[in-house]
């Protein structure tokens, strides 16, 4: 029985979602609070500089195959991606750096060269990866999240002890050099949750990182949001953008419509894709699935401050993208997750598009975006933004041995405050819910409302978790729920 079907938001999860209920033959519409769609994936252009706002990493290429090849299309047929080599740089000290090579064969060699003995531990560490990767990404995390039971499966029951340990323990047991440690531990970071909080399991990470290589769409993430918004059109979905919802109506304890602007827009089903926490505020409180105490208790992903920034030069020393571990990884770690505040030496990520793709900046400049991972909830004011910028800068220049200060056009930033204006973002958390042990599958909020009928959730609050490539999977996941129920 095709369904009018309504969708709040227009990020990845929303934009899978809807693609599968299209193909279904629903009438899908989809509504953007903001005035363009593709949720924190959207685009800031200025002065002839183009930057992605939030995600910047393409990993896991084979679940975007996944997800264009159920519509009988392949990512190529909508966008163009470029390896890069090297993947990203790990910058220590002055002229001090890893390089992470495009091959785990080179990555083999480099871990080798650092530590010895240690590439052949590494090379048994990624098969034991990727026979991880297989059973998550081509198995379980294709499944809602409904029962326990979804996680028993022959497979995992050979892997039990990788669920009671954590990734920090089973890295550090195998190697030695501290450098080599925080680049294992630094992808776990796209999970939400510090290392040691971690499940061994997710050791697949390391796979998507070093098996998979880092990829980069021609022009930009948001090359991935037009390919999928043109699938979607081709589908038939409309999109309705400056369409912020103040209510989500229901009766008889079934979500009928949704008032936008004033409006009440009728709906046979209501599927939000915008964070789980807001969603449900648009509810009376008696529709409510989870209280304010529930949200309290759950360990989030962290809040960023971002630079976007435009130079009048091309930057030397650099790579697409840079992580800056120069200073106390896990004293930062500390500042994030148990006891929140500011840190005082920040980690730091860079990222170079222009050094790829040169329609990101204008001929002979560069554009740079930066990120400082910080605590969920924390204060945001100019004055803080400003003195990070110049702690970050400082060490940017010193680090690459290159002055770029009286370089910059412009910057803009973008904080907590704008998590949570922009994105109704719960405490302006970037990355959603963190994947600890006890917030991992069936542990995390329901793609489908306990309390109201009609009335579905998906996104990085609820199955799989953090990322693009848990996004896509978690549109699938409530597709495929919405058509059980009809």
């Amino acid at each position: 029985m095709k369904k009018n079907i309504k969708i709040i938001g227009s990020g990845f999860s929303s934009l899978a979602a809807a693609c599968y209920l299209a193909k279904k033959g629903h009438t899908v519409a989809i509504y953007e609070k903001n005035e363009s769609i593709g949720g924190r994936a959207r685009q800031l252009k200025r002065d002839g500089f183009t930057f992605d706002m939030g995600p910047s990493w393409y990993w896991m290429p084979d679940v975007f195959e996944r997800f264009f090849g159920d519509f009988n299309k392949k990512p190529s047929d909508y966008y163009e991606l470029i390896k890069l080599s090297p993947a990203y740089r790990v910058y220590y000290g002055i002229d001090d750096f890893i390089a992470i090579a495009d091959n785990l064969d080179e990555i083999i060699k480099t871990f080798d060269s650092i530590e010895k003995g240690s590439g052949t531990i590494l090379s048994k560490f990624m098969a034991d990866a990727k026979s991880n990767y297989d059973i998550a990404i081509k198995d379980l995390v294709y499944r809602p999240g409904v029962s326990a039971l979804e996680l028993i499966t022959k497979e995992t029951a050979m892997k039990v002890g990788q669920f009671l340990s954590n990734i920090s323990k089973d890295v550090r047991k195998k190697f030695n050099n501290e450098r080599l440690i925080q680049i294992l531990e630094f992808p776990v970071l796209f999970l939400g949750a510090k290392p040691s909080d971690t499940p061994s399991f997710y050791s697949f990470m390391n796979y998507a990182d070093f098996g998979m290589g880092t990829w980069h769409p021609k022009t930009g993430m948001y090359d991935v949001v037009r390919g999928m918004e043109s699938l979607a059109i081709e589908l038939g979905v409309t999109f309705h953008i400056n369409g912020a919802i103040e209510k989500i109506i229901v009766e008889n304890k079934k979500a009928v419509a949704l008032q936008i602007n004033g409006e009440r827009i009728d709906a046979d089903i209501i599927l939000s894709g915008a964070d789980y926490h807001h969603s449900e505020t648009l509810l009376d409180e008696e529709h409510r699935a989870y209280s304010e105490k529930y949200w309290e208790s759950k360990t989030f992903a962290p809040s960023s401050l971002l630079f976007y920034v435009g130079f009048d030069k091309k930057i030397e020393n650099i790579t697409h993208h840079a992580l800056f571990f120069d200073v106390d990884f896990n004293q930062h770690a500390k500042d994030i997750y148990d006891e929140p505040k500011w840190p005082d030496n920040p980690l730091f990520y860079a990222n170079f598009p222009s050094i790829t793709d040169e329609t990101a900046a204008p001929n002979g400049m560069e554009s740079g975006f930066f990120l400082i991972p910080l605590a969920p909830g924390i204060e945001d004011t100019e004055a803080i933004r400003e003195a990070y910028f110049e702690k970050i800068i400082d060490r940017f220049e010193a680090l690459t041995q290159q002055s770029i200060k009286n370089n910059i056009i412009f910057k803009e930033s973008f904080c907590k405050n704008d998590f949570e204006e922009v994105y109704n973002s719960y405490k302006g958390n970037a990355y959603g819910m963190a994947n600890t042990l006890l917030q991992t599958a069936f542990l995390r909020p329901k793609l489908k409302s306990k309390k109201v009928e009609n009335l579905y959730f998906t996104g990085q609050l609820t199955v799989p978790g953090p990322g693009v490539p848990p996004a896509l999977i978690s549109g699938k996941l409530v597709a495929e729920l919405i058509e059980k129920h009809l």
